[in-house]
């Protein structure tokens, strides 16, 4: 009798605990994925993701609890986009998040013309093919347009403020990303025109690149630096930042990120607030909202940030009326 008991006992406890996994896979089954498509690594994009997964918790959804993230990083190699893309479309995700440059969602747009698309893209999308207008994307794309390409004129210009002598400015831009480098370039050679700025152009891909270039930096002698709003450059911002304090470089920087690393100045749009947005609008679609009724979204704020230590390292005094026009002085 005893031993009937227990190996009743044994049978009931071997079912429920057969029974856990079986309930947790079919939660997981239902689970909706979505897919996160990048050019970059993970590596410096904590801030980004942090912004993103804000947003989506602020429509209810909360990584591993309701909802899973299939990241693929392309690591910086462009061409790896596509195979990348197509293997969330296999998936089957719910939604494809893209972000870390212009390419991920024209790579995304290739690969699907039915699952949700969400962008963060710095330059036109409807340009890039990715939707209709910006006030009616009517696809299966929609997401947030960050300004870069319309604010290196003024970025430039500040850049002369703070340092009124230079005469020559190097630019830094990843030939990688041709497409986005080519206009970035044209923006700059226009601005520079009107300011009697003389442009020259370096180019890096890669980390190592980035040295190389640096050493050529410091044979051509360039008054000031000015470098393209690159994923990249993002993830190799601390090195940037030091290389241009190691070589008494005053550069320009699109976003804060890279004053935060030690850098200069920037002039631009917050891109974590571009990423928070992102997540709110796939909470959104993933509550049912279709991206053909979701507005592209504009950003109307754009942030002057200074790096005083750096200012004083580079023997620089910021002018009292651009420091006045900061949004923010790291002192």
């Amino acid at each position: 009798m005893v031993h009937a008991t227990r190996r009743q006992l044994i049978t009931l406890l071997g079912g429920a605990a057969a029974a856990w996994p079986l309930a947790a896979r079919a939660q997981q089954a239902t689970m909706p994925v979505v897919g996160f498509l990048s050019a970059v690594s993970p590596d410096g994009f904590t801030e980004r993701l942090r912004a993103f997964r804000q947003g989506l918790k602020e429509n209810g959804y909360v990584e591993g609890d309701n909802v899973t993230v299939a990241y693929r990083w392309a690591e910086n190699q462009i061409d790896r986009l596509p195979a990348l893309a197509a293997d969330l479309v296999r998936r089957q995700v719910a939604v494809i998040v893209t972000a870390g440059g212009n390419v991920p969602p024209v790579a995304a747009k290739a690969a699907t013309s039915t699952i949700p698309i969400v962008f963060a893209v710095s330059v036109d999308p409807v340009g890039l093919g990715l939707v209709a207008s910006l006030a009616r994307p009517g696809g299966n794309a929609t997401g947030i347009n960050f300004f870069v390409a319309e604010l290196v004129e003024k970025r430039l210009g500040l850049l002369h403020e703070l340092v009124p002598g230079a005469r020559h400015v190097a630019v830094l831009v990843n030939p990688a990303n041709a497409a986005t480098t080519e206009a970035f370039l044209r923006d700059v050679k226009t601005a520079a025109q009107a300011m009697a700025l003389q442009i020259q152009t370096f180019n890096a891909s890669t980390s190592g690149e980035i040295q190389a270039a640096f050493e050529r930096l410091a044979h051509e002698r360039p008054d000031a630096l000015f470098v393209a709003n690159e994923p990249l450059f993002l993830v190799r911002r601390v090195q940037l930042a030091t290389l241009a304090a190691r070589h008494g470089l005053p550069a320009s920087f699109a976003a804060r990120d890279w004053v935060d690393a030690g850098g200069l100045m920037s002039y631009g749009t917050n891109v974590n607030d571009a990423l928070h947005q992102v997540g709110v609008y796939t909470g959104r679609i993933l509550k049912g909202e279709k991206p053909a009724d979701l507005p592209v979204v504009q950003p109307t704020k754009f942030e002057l940030v200074i790096n005083l230590p750096t200012a004083k390292a580079l023997g620089l005094d910021v002018p009292p009326t651009l420091l006045a026009r900061a949004d923010e002085v790291i002192e």
